[in-house]
């Protein structure tokens, strides 16, 4: 808007306000969900990401008559901005989802041209072995006649196994490792184009940092 000269002159001016009040301290302190305006004009922020560790029992939807919605688990703040979920991730299946205001952003990240990677934790009936590992990497056909990119099966033990893919077609992992005998009992999001979920509690979330914004543009270029 102006140089940081100007800014501290319209600040101390009363030009300022930080929801709806007028603030004339430059060094006054703002949080990233505060409304600012200028001049009574508001001051727009720009690209928005959020990370979420989604628990079970919510569906991916901006709303639903009838289940809970993720968006009931960000502030109100966030949701005046324009965020909606990138992608989506079942009712039951836990762990890493981005949320953005920024179209062409989220476009890119669903895009499968883009091949942006997911990593995924499942629990699982059975113990998967090299068969199992090697139908993956050869790209599965399921039942209903789907065809899947080549993607990587690592067995964690008993019951236990990651999975990395770049695709998103519907239950996709759940599906995956059901025509493989392995049945899914849990599922959950670790990683996304280079994000990693972390120590984020289940439930919580956090606004990504300007780099982190940059990385995920870029994506397709470091996979």
């Amino acid at each position: 808007m102006a140089s940081r000269k100007e800014l501290r002159a319209m600040i101390r001016a009363g030009r300022v306000t930080v929801n709806g009040a007028v603030v004339r301290d430059p060094e006054a302190r703002v949080s990233e969900t505060d409304e600012l305006a200028a001049d009574g004009e508001k001051v727009r922020r720009g690209t928005v990401v959020l990370m979420l560790n989604k628990p079970a029992g919510y569906v991916t939807a901006t709303e639903d008559p009838k289940e809970r919605t993720v968006m009931e688990l960000l502030p109100e703040a966030y949701r005046r901005l324009g965020v909606v979920p990138v992608g989506r991730l079942d009712k039951e299946t836990e762990g890493l989802l981005l949320f953005t205001n920024d179209g062409a952003l989220a476009h890119r990240l669903i895009s499968p041209r883009h091949e942006v990677r997911k990593v995924y934790e499942a629990e699982h009936e059975g113990e998967a072995g090299e068969a199992d590992v090697a139908a993956f990497q050869a790209g599965l056909t399921l039942r209903d006649g789907t065809v899947c990119r080549p993607a990587a099966l690592e067995p964690l033990g008993p019951g236990r196994s990651r999975v990395t893919l770049s695709e998103g077609k519907y239950h996709q992992v759940r599906r995956m490792l059901a025509s493989c005998g392995l049945p899914v009992t849990g599922l959950r999001r670790v990683a996304e184009g280079g994000l990693v979920l972390g120590d984020l509690p289940l439930g919580g979330w956090r606004e990504l940092c300007p780099a982190e914004i940059i990385g995920l543009e870029t994506v397709q270029n470091r996979q």
